[in-house]
């Protein structure tokens, strides 16, 4: 395990206006390590959304420091600031958000198509990551005529193919039933194993506990347990 490869330090978010403003994050402080999986968990309206998208670098905190693989991310400039979270940080999202008119590698390679990747290079490295979350069989399918435990799975395959050193997974679950969560669960924690990558799991199902290092708890926009877990089912 490495050190630090995402923190936030006295994170603070204030949300809306006039009567409407509330706090939604009360001085955070949380450091995300390469070679874990980090759960965070907390009832609806606690925060952990919110900070999820400060932590990818999408939503600037009221005050507060954001620091990727030791870089802070105060004053960059939005350029500099887009630059950083394609470089470093991958996102999966609970929707897919694949393109349906893609194929399964084609979905994959678009996010190296966007950093001027060669064709060939970019097929190379789609077809590889494809195979670490077990779909190169599916390459050519179409997001129509896979499950959604293997659309989840392209998914992760495109967030983690430009190699960040931070994957940030929004409710991946959510949408799947307990075997296809299970299965996605299995492909995050493999991801993990890689020291120099660190992968936080935003969730409110208990049920994939098992699969995580480390359990974090947000409520009222406050963390109240940071712990390490245990029988994790970790695949070496």
């Amino acid at each position: 395990m490495t050190g630090p490869v995402l923190e936030a330090i006295d994170i603070s978010q204030y949300l809306g206006d006039g009567a409407a403003r509330f706090q939604a994050l009360d001085a955070v402080n949380l450091a995300i390590a390469g070679g874990e999986l980090t759960l965070l968990m907390g009832p609806s309206g606690s925060g952990k959304t919110t900070l999820l998208s400060i932590l990818g670098c999408m939503l600037t905190p009221s005050s507060g420091t954001v620091r990727v693989n030791g870089h802070p991310t105060a004053g960059l400039e939005p350029g500099d600031l887009a630059r950083l979270r394609r470089d470093n940080i991958g996102f999966v999202f609970q929707s897919y958000h694949l393109f349906q008119t893609l194929t399964a590698i084609d979905n994959v390679r678009i996010a190296l198509d966007i950093r001027g990747e060669s064709s060939d290079r970019s097929t190379q490295k789609a077809t590889e990551v494809l195979a670490i979350v077990g779909l190169a069989h599916k390459a050519g399918s179409y997001p129509r005529e896979l499950s959604g435990g293997e659309q989840q799975r392209v998914a992760i395959a495109r967030a983690i193919v430009g190699d960040p050193s931070v994957l940030l997974a929004d409710e991946p679950t959510a949408a799947l039933d307990a075997e296809n969560g299970r299965a996605v669960m299995s492909v995050l924690a493999r991801i993990a194993r890689d020291s120099a990558r660190g992968v936080l799991v935003v969730t409110h199902d208990p049920r994939i506990s098992s699969f995580a290092d480390r359990v974090v708890h947000i409520e009222d926009g406050r963390i109240i347990s940071d712990s390490r877990a245990a029988g994790s089912q970790k695949v070496a």
